[in-house]
């Protein structure tokens, strides 16, 4: 394991700013579509940006490097993030659901963290649940388009959730900066 004092070379692929991910002509989030108008249209383009964020943090990976606990103590990997989010998108649905909540998509508390580990079908597993589990939450918050409004057994706000999503993501976005970084220098927005 490599020790905190070991220095990796920092390397990004874009040429215009060094400090970037990629050159702003190449940066799949870059738009020349006027900005959304809206609250709910707002919260779901930062949303939108933040999850393929996460998404360019994990490409050109392999599964031993997605698993690799880069920045100990910490347990946290790029594929436990994914694994996470997986599992958090399927507790915010629970949260504005009147029946009973779906269960846990891998186990207990940290079992999302802990079960990534560096095997292709665990790989592939997480993304295949990341995206069942953001498009069932997407729908299920579609039928919930007033921000005012309170959903489920506990009355939650949709504005509180929606805000929360997006703040998870960016949150766990930063993460993703220091562990990809410790993997192999890539650095960038």
């Amino acid at each position: 394991m490599e020790r905190m004092s070991d220095q990796l070379a920092r390397w990004t692929r874009a040429t215009v700013y060094p400090d970037m991910w990629a050159d702003p002509d190449d940066d799949p989030r870059n738009s020349e579509d006027p900005t959304p108008d809206g609250e709910l249209a707002t919260l779901q383009d930062f949303l939108a940006n933040y999850r393929m964020t996460l998404r360019m943090k994990c490409e050109g990976l392999d599964a031993e490097q997605l698993a690799r606990r880069s920045v100990p103590p910490s347990t946290m990997s790029l594929l436990g993030l994914v694994r996470h989010l997986a599992e958090v998108e399927r507790d915010w649905r629970n949260w504005i659901s009147d029946g009973d909540p779906l269960p846990k998509l891998y186990g207990e508390r940290d079992a999302d963290f802990d079960g990534a580990v560096a095997e292709q079908a665990v790989v592939d597993a997480a993304y295949v649940d990341l995206e069942r589990e953001q498009a069932a939450t997407d729908a299920a918050l579609a039928e919930h388009p007033d921000l005012s409004e309170r959903a489920g057994k506990d009355a939650v706000s949709v504005r509180e959730l929606m805000v929360h999503r997006v703040e998870e993501y960016a949150r766990h976005c930063g993460h993703a900066d220091l562990l990809r970084e410790r993997i192999d220098g890539r650095v960038g927005q």
